[in-house]
């Protein structure tokens, strides 16, 4: 891939966009650990949104926890909410196969039955091998094999995308 990667700003700029006329007073944001997170933060003071803002770490619930281990920096799973009936925008940096997603969405699931569940990534870079597509994406680009996309903050806070 010899074309650059987008601007993480102007893409989350465009997300917010996009997601602002689904908002209701009781929507929730939940981000994966650790870049969908950091989207998720941006989004939640970007779009206003008054309900605190959720964290999950999928670390249990991947399905290849068997093969890869526990990450050595498990962080916490954080609902400051009651999800049962709450429409939910789960976010995350990059979906490629769509397993990060069916692991988040088993964890919230574990935590009640969100009204709905729509799902935000900041690139979708194709590759899927489960059935899942998000509802807003910054942007969709095609990336060799081999090749992946990382989501980086540096020390402003700014995010910034880099393919390895």
């Amino acid at each position: 891939m010899n074309a650059p990667l987008p601007e993480a700003a102007i893409l989350l700029e465009n997300m917010a966009a996009a997601i602002r006329p689904i908002l209701t007073a009781d929507t929730a944001l939940v981000g994966i650990h650790t870049g969908g997170v950091w989207v998720a933060e941006w989004l939640h003071k970007a779009l206003g949104v008054k309900t605190p803002l959720g964290t999950l770490d999928i670390s249990f619930y991947r399905d290849d926890f068997s093969q890869r281990g526990l990450h050595p920096e498990v962080k916490t799973t954080q609902l400051p909410f009651n999800v049962e009936d709450h429409p939910i925008i789960l976010v995350d940096d990059v979906l490629y196969t769509g397993r990060t997603i069916r692991a988040a969405m088993n964890e919230l699931f574990d935590y009640g039955r969100p009204g709905i569940i729509y799902l935000a990534a900041l690139l979708d870079r194709g590759g899927r091998q489960l059935p899942i597509q998000p509802d807003f994406t910054g942007a969709k680009i095609g990336l060799p094999a081999g090749k992946n996309i990382q989501l980086q903050r540096n020390e402003q806070g700014n995010l910034i995308l880099h393919i390895q």
